[in-house]
């Protein structure tokens, strides 16, 4: 689709207020759509397209233009990100804009800054540098530049991956099976899934495939007491509910109302009927006081900066800074030590975030189990390996979009020894 003026002002208007950062990209793009009803299908994706490919590569852009005028962001990107010539914006920009455009063609990146070609703001560049070393943090920034894929993941109660591949082909749709995920099947594309028969059946749900991994880590049994402390929407109770074969009790517990609120229309799809879900006030909630020493698996994917998921959140790297991770650290060791407490003896707790940061992934795991001698570490291979995946990152789970092609992850796995 070729832009006009028109679309050129509402995608400049869209991300003058997405650089504001005072909330999530795609919830912005949701306000403005919701304000501008005339828009087409088309028309929003392009200004979507246009919106998150200059949160991608907004330091880049900058460097191009000399400047952070949204417009001039805007039109960068379309030349420079999206393959739209100069020509044929000749009726819908100023000559200033003209040769703006010209300087944005020309502009050669390899002289730049590190965290610019990292297209990272520089204390996070140099956090991932000093972590992991300047041209490991290059390909790990890098990774994380093209928008992610639709990864889904199948629920076994309703079909075998097999199953759900030969239909979801039946239906034009090109899919693979992820590599290490048993239940995960890989889109060519990012079709409206909510379209499909399958979807609308419970039989698929969207999820990357790091977090599913994360579910096969918990590895939850038939019978047993689960819960999965920080639910959000819902996402990895589902699998973890596949996997107990509907069997057992299964709590999902969220601070949000609104976000587990999310998990009704997906429970009712799944035919799932273990499943509790339940809005707490805090990791000291009465309700889990109530059952201490009585569960058998918990799962915290604790909030995080989410800076593992910048392929589908790039707005993430701009709306956080150094001081809030130093917070969200201590959040999560908080959420992390009131999590043990549910535990019976031999029971296993799953830590995990979508960080790719060391303060909210080793830090926090190392801090709890030198202030818990009643745990043990548990290896992540070894619980991967007796369920045939072939993924060993050590001890530790570490994803990277790089490396793995999922979003990145940390996950580390205790046992309560008494």
């Amino acid at each position: 689709m070729q832009p006009d003026a028109a679309l050129i002002g509402h995608a400049a208007k869209a991300l003058e207020e997405a650089l504001r950062f005072s909330g999530p990209a795609d919830q912005v793009l949701s306000r403005h759509f919701r304000a501008h009803r005339e828009l087409g299908q088309r028309e929003r994706a392009l200004i979507a397209e246009t919106v998150f490919a200059v949160l991608r590569r907004k330091r880049t852009l900058e460097a191009a233009c000399g400047e952070n005028r949204p417009r001039d962001l805007v039109l960068a990107a379309l030349v420079r990100l999206q393959g739209v010539s100069v020509r044929s914006l000749e009726r819908a920009i100023s000559e200033r804009e003209r040769e703006l455009l010209g300087r944005v063609k020309e502009f050669k990146p390899q002289a730049a800054p590190p965290a610019v070609r990292a297209e990272l703001p520089d204390w996070l560049w140099h956090r991932l540098a000093e972590e992991f070393g300047a041209e490991e943090a290059l390909a790990l920034a890098g990774g994380m530049l093209d928008p992610a894929p639709m990864d889904l993941r199948v629920n076994t109660l309703k079909a075998t991956r097999t199953e759900a591949l030969e239909r979801l082909r039946a239906d034009g749709l090109a899919c693979e099976p992820t590599p290490y995920s048993p239940f995960g099947i890989r889109l060519a594309t990012k079709p409206q899934i909510n379209r499909y028969s399958l979807y609308a059946q419970g039989v698929v749900e969207v999820q990357d495939e790091g977090s599913q991994l994360l579910a096969c880590l918990v590895a939850p049994r038939r019978g047993e007491m689960v819960v999965d402390f920080c639910a959000g929407a819902g996402g990895k109770t589902l699998a973890l509910g596949a996997m107990m074969k509907n069997a057992g009790r299964l709590y999902a517990w969220e601070v949000s109302p609104k976000r587990l609120a999310g998990l009704t229309p997906r429970l009712a799809r799944s035919g799932l009927s273990n499943v509790h879900p339940v809005a707490i006030a805090s990791e000291n909630d009465a309700r889990a006081r109530r059952l201490a020493g009585k569960i058998d698996r918990v799962l915290v994917d604790a909030p995080c900066s989410g800076f593992g998921t910048l392929r589908r959140n790039p707005d993430l790297k701009w709306r956080f800074g150094e001081s809030d991770v130093a917070e969200l650290a201590a959040k999560q060791a908080r959420i992390l030590a009131g999590a043990a407490r549910l535990l019976k003896p031999g029971g296993r707790l799953v830590f995990a975030t979508c960080s790719v940061l060391r303060k909210e992934c080793e830090a926090v795991a190392e801090s709890f189990i030198a202030a818990h001698p009643d745990f043990a570490t548990v290896s992540c291979a070894e619980i991967l390996t007796s369920q045939r995946i072939a993924l060993d990152t050590g001890p530790d789970l570490r994803l990277f979009t790089h490396r793995h092609h999922t979003d990145g992850f940390f996950a580390a796995v205790f046992k309560r020894t008494s």
